[in-house]
This record gives structure tokens, C-alpha cells and sequence, in this order.
């Protein structure tokens, strides 16, 4: 049974720092792709960022240049520094992990089939 458990949620000031991690576990390869989505009360989920294989990452406009999503694929994390964070960053964070798709990876939350339960990030103003 696959298994993504994100930690690292919590409150803040806005301006100040989080950093989420993803602990992959009932896998037998790492190499796909992998994503963090966002959904905020009373808002659509959408995609923060996602990562393939090679490091390549796409990113959500709104977070460019604060946020930056790496991995760790020797130890089965995902992981997103969120820096100069925004009352607007509020919202469920989830990770996901595409099937087997390692490269072209997908925007949609629907192409994901593995997704954790979430972790909340609160930023205050």
C-alpha cells in the first residue's frame, strides 16, 4: 500500500518561512513524478508545484520565486520550502505522486493517483 504522509504545516507570520515534507512509503522505485497541490476554504485545489525525474519543476505563478520543491528519492521525500509567505498561501497542502509518468509531468490533480492527506498551513497577516 502506497502511502504519502506530509508534516511540516503550522502557522506564521506572513513574510515568514515553512518548509513541508512528503514521507513516500509502500513503493518499490521513487523515479516518477511527484507534486504538492493547495486548496484553500471556499477555493478551487490547484497545483503549487510539481518535479520530475531530472529536478525539472514548474511552478504555480503566484508562487514563483518564494517557493522551490525538491526530492529526496534515496529516502522517498518530497519536499517544499515556502519562503516569504502570503496571507493568500493559507490553505490544505497535499502531496501527490504520479503512478508511473517520470517526465511530462501533469497540472491536474486528476493525473496524480497517490495523494496524501494533507497538512495545514496557516499565514497570518
Amino acid at each position: 500500500q502506497v502511502l504519502l504522509v506530509e508534516s511540516g504545516g503550522g502557522s506564521v507570520q506572513a513574510g515568514g518561512s515553512l518548509r513541508l515534507s512528503c514521507a513516500v512509503s509502500g513503493v518499490l522505485y521513487s523515479r516518477v513524478c511527484m507534486g504538492w497541490f493547495r486548496q484553500a476554504p471556499g477555493k478551487e485545489r490547484e497545483m503549487v508545484a510539481i518535479i520530475d525525474t531530472d529536478g525539472g519543476a514548474s511552478y504555480a505563478d503566484s508562487v514563483k520565486g518564494r517557493f522551490t520543491i525538491s526530492r529526496d528519492d534515496a529516502k522517498n521525500t518530497l519536499y517544499l520550502q515556502m519562503n516569504s509567505l502570503k496571507s493568500d498561501d493559507t490553505a490544505m497542502y497535499y502531496c501527490t505522486r504520479d503512478r508511473f509518468r517520470g517526465r511530462g509531468c501533469g497540472g491536474s490533480w486528476d493525473e496524480y493517483l497517490y495523494r496524501g492527506q494533507g497538512t495545514q498551513v496557516t499565514v497570518s497577516s
